[in-house]
């Protein structure tokens, strides 16, 4: 696709089929991700827009749906992975109103968490969303910062509005140093005014929690943090250990989990529901400086080594966020 970026009179081709990333059976990235450099794009419904993908972020949920863990309720085989998208709208549905073309958005394509999935993701050269999931990109930020936050930031959010946190509050997040966690720290501290702040991650992350703005960090791989001599208000599991995070509430206390369904109240499990709205609420702390990304030390990774990316995304030893850029 070719547009001279220059001319109000550019006519822009839409294309009609896209570079992508895809799989049709369900495994390890290594053994069944494959490149189609002519995967046929769906046709552009009323409520959605098309989109010049600039950066994809991965998140957990891509690998976990790849080795087939939701398999029961997500039928369509082949898949385009990915959830998380920056990019410019190059053309809009009828109904579309709140974005033109050449907007710069970002957001998750998927509204539902686990179920509904697209069979288009993001990991491919264009991709098609959801009006309602999609917002405009903070200005100050870049396609790649942009790409990391969608996801990982409304999971976040939800979690801490689930649990009804607020001004005052305690909090202690298992896994602060990963995608959801470091926002989960970031919207206690600066967006819901926390009183205090505990989070658990490995020796070598306790720096980078110091940084968030964690209170107390505590090295998981030396202590046990329901031995803490204090108790929390929330306790905000992002590792599935919720049975161990119970024993670190307060009385009248509540702990809130993405990855341990079926434990009894005060634990709260939730899959996120994907929200543009959320993202705009947020904007205003983003162009402020008070939330930042974090992004991994290997990103940006370019689209030729989407495999090598979510093979080091499956090791869980990746901080902040793994994105995908340019694309391609």
């Amino acid at each position: 696709m070719e547009t001279d970026a220059s001319s109000t009179d550019a006519v822009i081709s839409i294309p009609t089929h896209t570079k992508a990333w895809y799989y049709s059976e369900h495994g390890r990235a290594a053994d069944i991700l494959k490149l189609d450099p002519n995967w046929e794009l769906p046709q552009l419904k009323d409520d959605q827009v098309l989109i010049k993908v600039i950066a994809a972020s991965l998140n957990p949920v891509d690998y976990k749906r790849m080795h087939g863990l939701f398999k029961d309720i997500d039928l369509h085989l082949p898949i385009v992975p990915g959830f998380d998208v920056a990019g410019i709208v190059l053309k809009v549905g009828e109904e579309v109103q709140k974005f033109k073309v050449g907007d710069e958005v970002y957001g998750d394509i998927n509204e539902e968490g686990l179920s509904n999935l697209k069979i288009l993701g993001t990991l491919s050269e264009y991709s098609i969303a959801d009006e309602r999931l999609l917002a405009h990109k903070p200005s100050n930020l870049s396609f790649v910062e942009a790409a990391s936050i969608p996801l990982a930031l409304e999971t976040a959010y939800e979690g801490l509005e689930r649990a009804e946190f607020s001004a005052g509050k305690s909090i202690l997040v298992l896994g602060g140093a990963g995608g959801v966690g470091t926002f989960v720290i970031q919207l206690a501290k600066h967006v819901y005014g926390a009183s205090k702040i505990a989070a658990t991650a490995s020796t070598g992350k306790l720096q980078l929690l110091r940084n968030l703005g964690v209170d107390l960090p505590v090295d998981y791989t030396k202590e046990n943090f329901e031995d803490l001599p204090e108790k929390f208000d929330l306790v905000y599991d992002l590792v599935g250990e919720s049975d161990r995070a119970l024993k670190g509430i307060k009385e009248g206390g509540k702990a809130v989990t993405i990855v341990s369904p079926g434990l009894p109240p005060p634990a709260i499990f939730f899959a996120l529901t994907s929200k543009g709205s959320i993202l705009e609420r947020l904007r205003p702390y983003f162009e402020s400086d008070q939330l930042k990304p974090i992004l991994d030390t290997k990103t940006p990774m370019p689209f030729s080594q989407v495999i090598e990316a979510y093979s080091y995304l499956e090791t869980s030893r990746a901080t902040g966020k793994v994105v995908v850029y340019p694309i391609p």
